[in-house]
């Protein structure tokens, strides 16, 4: 098949759908991608990008058309406008790929107009379309972006059902997606189940000296990814602060960078935790689980919020190949998952005590026993998140088998 994927986000940028597109191109498919020019996490381009440029490229062997866009800056305004430049850059720039392609994927983590160059180039090309759904909209508006405009989001909610309506098939990472988007009028028998997976580099690492050497010494628990407003930071710090006061040595370590981060820096201070919080920073993903290794578990967490309860984080998979105990400080499927695999221990989200409870309890295990909870992890990962299992799935998914 000759497959374009269209995604806001791709390399050099984090996204799964980077190793997505490298699978299906493994896999004997012909790999397209429209993307936008990479800005995030931080809101300006990445060295060697800009508005102007033309920034078309291959990346191993996969064809990126670049779409020009506003940077997501580091306020709401520009971040609206980030959300409505690439579908409209990218919608105009539709009209000049004049390549032929049997199928579109569509990688949707906000915002949903992502769908709107898709619904252009199905026409043009006249060939159907399928949405991979990884945020819920017109919910993530108010859960991550604060919007309570009713104006703003009766208007997206009708942009979402219209896409929902004109893809093939409608593909959500998380079972508790289901539910949401029947309500939103949409046919059952549209709507599929495809969660994501990892790459492959995500696997138990031996520790290495190297990263052990860049970590505090002790009994380490690790956060990795977006250092955001969705992920409850503050919710982590004052677990830290709750298990500190107990005088019982845990190291909390950060890698990853993002908005919430200077907010992270001034609790750390408030609370009298230079010793026990550390911000590493961020590092490529190739390197985290040589990181992961070195660590006693590896915690995950959201905001209390309705749309975050029926997610599934995708660092969950990433935790679970690399076979470490999980700490889950969410509520919903993300949290179901750590406990039916039973590879770790839930707290509901933005409950600090709780957490504080589980990470005692993880650090009074015997290394056998958290050893234990990681295998259990990986069993559970190989079994439902395997990637080559779920590219085989999403062939079958595009040839309508």
């Amino acid at each position: 098949m000759k497959i374009l994927i269209i995604s806001q986000y791709f390399w050099p940028e984090n996204f799964k759908i980077n190793d997505l597109a490298l699978g299906l191109k493994e896999k004997g498919h012909e790999v397209t991608v429209l993307t936008g020019t990479p800005n995030y996490p931080k809101g300006t381009f990445f060295d060697g990008f800009s508005f102007w440029k033309k920034n078309d490229s291959e990346w191993n062997g996969v064809k990126v058309y670049r779409s020009k866009l506003i940077p997501r800056g580091n306020n709401s305004l520009q971040l609206m406008l980030n959300y409505v430049s690439f579908p409209f850059f990218a919608s105009f720039r539709c009209f000049f790929i004049k390549e032929k392609f049997d199928k579109i994927l569509v990688y949707e983590p906000s915002p949903i107009t992502v769908g709107l160059p898709a619904i252009v180039m199905g026409k043009i090309k006249r060939i159907p379309y399928f949405f991979w759904v990884q945020d819920l909209w017109p919910e993530s508006l108010t859960a991550a972006g604060g919007v309570k405009n009713k104006f703003i989001l009766n208007f997206f909610d009708r942009i979402t059902k219209l896409i929902y309506n004109k893809s093939e098939k409608v593909l959500v990472q998380s079972e508790g997606f289901k539910n949401y988007i029947l309500n939103q009028g949409i046919s059952e028998n549209k709507i599929i189940f495809y969660p994501n997976s990892t790459e492959t580099f995500y696997k138990p690492m031996p520790q290495d000296k190297q990263y052990l050497s860049l970590l505090p010494e002790g009994f380490k628990i690790i956060f990795a990814g977006n250092l955001g407003e969705a992920q409850s930071l503050n919710t982590l710090i004052e677990a830290a602060r709750i298990v500190s006061e107990q005088e019982i040595d845990v190291k909390w370590v950060f890698l990853g960078d993002g908005r919430m981060k200077g907010n992270l820096e001034e609790q750390i201070k408030k609370n009298k935790l230079e010793n026990q919080v550390f911000l590493l920073g961020a590092f490529p993903s190739e390197q985290m689980p040589n990181f992961f290794a070195c660590a006693d578990g590896l915690i995950v967490s959201l905001k209390k919020d309705k749309i975050f309860s029926l997610t599934i984080p995708s660092k969950v998979q990433s935790y679970m190949a690399c076979e470490k105990p999980i700490l889950a400080s969410l509520d919903g499927e993300g949290a179901r998952i750590v406990e039916i695999s039973n590879s770790g221990f839930t707290s509901s989200a933005e409950n600090a005590l709780d957490l504080a409870k589980n990470v005692v309890e993880l650090y009074n295990l015997s290394e056998e026993e958290r050893n234990t909870l990681g295998k259990n992890a990986g069993d559970y990962f190989r079994k439902e998140f395997e990637r080559e299992l779920l590219l085989n799935r999403l062939i079958s998914i595009l040839n309508n088998e």
